[in-house]
């Protein structure tokens, strides 16, 4: 018990962000006029760090499959911390064994976390037009909230 408070004095538990509603609600409203302003139609998802869906839409003339890409992508950015373009450069580079990875299902651009002091709070995941203009509403999205 003693050596628990010593190191507890010693190091400090770290503290990680998380997105708060009022967050997600401002990323997807951000994101949303992002693709309206180009008239792209899109499905836009957000998830938590843990790949969790907290929000979705699935814009006017938006393709019915990129209402599972968006979230996929999303997933990926989140567990990969990192954006889901480095899968589909990776794959492309000629690693097409990184296929099988496990739970991995969006390696395509247009995934983005949302990260703070080195922590990823969640990430947005785009679909529906371009991966480089999916990546951009994403990155729109985010910038709503100064990250």
């Amino acid at each position: 018990m003693l050596v628990t408070s010593i190191l507890q004095t010693l190091i400090p538990m770290k503290t990680q962000s998380s997105l708060e509603l009022s967050d997600v609600k401002a990323i997807a409203a951000a994101a949303e006029a992002e693709a309206l302003q180009n008239h792209w139609a899109v499905s836009i998802a957000i998830v938590d760090a843990g790949g969790h869906l907290l929000h979705f839409a699935r814009l006017d003339g938006a393709p019915p499959v990129s209402a599972h890409i968006a979230p996929a992508k999303a997933h990926t950015a989140a567990l990969g911390r990192r954006e889901s373009k480095v899968y589909e450069d990776v794959i492309n580079g000629g690693r097409t064994s990184f296929l099988s990875a496990p739970t991995i299902q969006g390696m395509l651009e247009g995934g983005v976390p949302i990260m703070k002091d080195g922590f990823c709070l969640g990430a947005v995941g785009v679909s529906g037009v371009k991966s480089n203009e999916d990546a951009q509403i994403a990155k729109a999205g985010i910038a709503a909230i100064g990250l």
